[in-house]
């Protein structure tokens, strides 16, 4: 196994460290302690450069290599995560209903996501449009936040 590039970025939501090697981006950490770096192979300073671009109010929509997902129907899933556009939400049980799933596998998705904001898992809320609990960075504190970004910048 190759040892994996990182690079650690400063953002308004704390420091982000981004992991990935020469063919793909494989994990983001929000709140991760370091000197910053911008990393060294292609897909990890990609993926810097776009997450400062997000933040920034000029990115809406990430292209990058990401690291494979491991079955078909996780693919599903995590395409249909990623189809949510920007500054849109839908609830666990809507998505749940749109990709032909359960609410309980929606939230399971959302918590095991290892690449936070690139896969959008803060816009998935609770029924009756609720916060609901974000896994990344400070929790519902981070998730809020960035959906109040994503409409700022719409």
């Amino acid at each position: 196994m190759y040892a994996r590039d990182h690079a650690l970025i400063a953002t308004p939501i704390g420091p982000m460290k981004i992991e990935g090697d020469a063919c793909s981006v494989l994990r983001v950490t929000i709140g991760a302690e370091g000197p910053p770096a911008m990393g060294a192979t292609a897909p990890v300073r990609a993926a810097a450069e776009q997450l400062l671009a997000y933040f920034a109010g000029d990115l809406k929509t990430f292209d990058l290599p990401l690291a494979p997902v491991t079955s078909p129907r996780g693919r599903v899933l995590r395409d249909g995560l990623v189809a949510l556009g920007y500054g849109e939400t839908a609830s666990y049980g809507e998505l749940a209903r749109r990709l032909q799933s359960g609410p309980r596998a929606i939230g399971q998705l959302c918590a095991r996501n290892p690449l936070p904001v690139i896969i959008p898992c803060h816009r998935v809320t609770a029924a009756g449009g609720a916060l609901g609990s974000y896994s990344a960075g400070d929790g519902p504190a981070t998730k809020q936040w960035l959906l109040d970004h994503e409409q700022r910048h719409r």
